[in-house]
């Protein structure tokens, strides 16, 4: 029996779930067209200038490449494990919209002039099984947002450039041809970054292990937040049919459901942020609209003070730095998960992501707190959170009691807020996170 090589795991495993997806996609997409064409009336949401829009015969061309790039990405892998990592994101992708094509079909009103030659002929194939309801989200934008994150970081330089312009010519593409409205694109976006978000290239999917929280706390906030979620969803169901801008509340609504899930139970892992300080593409993406009401919320509470204080020999504790602020210092400890490092900083940059309002666990705040100690004699450090009022505040209290400055988590409470910086953390939770200090 012959050796395998190296590459033949992947091409023999990149085969089979070609083998497998291709032919699911056109039989649940055409499924999924069927079933909307036996409906007395399907919907449609467009904008009116859309009508302006022009139609490009040849982009059908570049619209059609997406089905080589689906296949092609299959196969420019290193190992089997990531040949699973696109297929699910294909897999999620296809079953999320073909679900919201079955319960929400909307129709595509273009009327296509006749085209001739190539694209005539490429338009006649198409106009085969493609039929005008499968519209938001916009499978093929889905799909070419995982495509082009797969691609881009595999090709050679000196080739992205070019991959770059061709996946902007393959989504400007869905409007030129007239087979999607506008509003499918930031749709499928959504879609795509999920599919990314759910499976990540180098990291377990942050709901591997969900496990219920059992701390009210915690609990509370995730049902707040999902409330959030369900009011935005709301909103979007009831305003869409007065605008079609409204189907863009989808994105506050699946950032904030996220964040939901990640206090029920699937923890910090949700941000997708690493020890670097930058999270993922979708993580940033997804979670947007979250991180930017936290900012705003860190600068509502922190206007009107100092963005650190000095508590002892040169550590500092603040809110989260803008870049300037950053690079006044040697390190900073970041106890975030939902904020990012500045970029362009030069400081030394150390990540614990920790959910908001929810204290860090022992040995998450043991480990930052002895790598204060460790990086204070290199220069000054700064710890922060979002305010810097409790989960930083966690980590420089048990600094204080590692490094013999404190005697108990009282004192350290109160030579924090001497220093100037207003605490919003109870003694027992210092206890908490420093029981079985020595």
């Amino acid at each position: 029996m012959a050796t395998l090589t190296p590459a033949a795991p992947v091409l023999k495993r990149a085969a089979l779930w070609l083998a497998f997806l291709a032919p699911f996609f056109y039989l649940s997409y055409g499924g999924a067209n069927w079933l909307a064409s036996q409906r007395a009336h399907v919907p449609n949401v467009a904008f009116a200038w859309e009508s302006a829009i022009p139609f490009l015969g040849w982009t059908i061309i570049p619209y059609w490449s997406i089905n080589l790039f689906y296949a092609l990405s299959l196969f420019v892998n290193a190992t089997p494990r990531d040949v699973d990592m696109l297929a699910r994101r294909y897999l999620t992708i296809q079953l999320v919209a073909v679900a919201c094509f079955i319960a929400f079909p909307l129709e595509a009103i273009f009327v296509r002039p006749e085209t001739s030659g190539l694209p005539g002929f490429m338009f006649a194939v198409l106009g085969g099984f493609d039929k005008p309801f499968n519209q938001a989200p916009s499978l093929h934008i889905a799909l070419l947002v995982v495509i082009w994150d797969h691609l881009r970081g595999r090709l050679p330089r000196q080739a992205r450039l070019f991959w770059h312009v061709w996946c902007f010519l393959i989504g400007a593409s869905v409007l030129t041809t007239w087979q999607h409205h506008v509003i499918d694109i930031p749709t499928g976006m959504l879609l795509g970054l999920f599919a990314a978000w759910l499976w990540p290239r180098d990291a377990r999917s942050p709901m591997a292990n969900f496990a219920a929280t059992g701390d009210p706390k915690s609990r509370r906030l995730g049902i707040y937040y999902l409330c959030g979620a369900i009011a935005c969803l709301g909103l979007a169901a009831l305003c869409t049919p007065l605008s079609a801008a409204a189907l863009l509340f989808l994105w506050p609504a699946v950032s904030l459901a996220i964040v939901a899930v990640g206090y029920l139970g699937a923890g910090p892992r949700i941000f997708q942020k690493r020890a670097s300080g930058r999270a993922t593409l979708a993580g940033r993406w997804l979670l947007a609209p979250y991180r930017f009401g936290a900012l705003i919320n860190s600068w509502l509470w922190t206007r009107r003070m100092p963005a650190s204080v000095v508590i002892a020999d040169g550590v500092h504790l603040g809110r989260f730095p803008h870049r300037r602020e950053a690079d006044r210092f040697a390190a900073v400890i970041d106890m975030t998960g939902e904020l990012q490092r500045p970029r362009g900083t030069v400081a030394r940059w150390y990540s614990f992501p920790t959910l908001d309002l929810t204290a860090p666990d022992k040995a998450q705040t043991r480990a930052a707190a002895n790598l204060v100690e460790a990086l204070r004699p290199q220069g000054p450090v700064l710890v922060c959170c979002a305010l810097g009022f409790q989960r930083s505040a966690c980590v420089v209290a048990r600094w204080l009691l590692v490094s013999r400055r404190c005697d108990n988590p009282a004192e350290a409470l109160r030579l924090i807020e001497r220093a100037g910086r207003r605490v919003h953390l109870p003694v027992e939770t210092i206890h908490a996170v420093t029981e079985g200090q020595q």
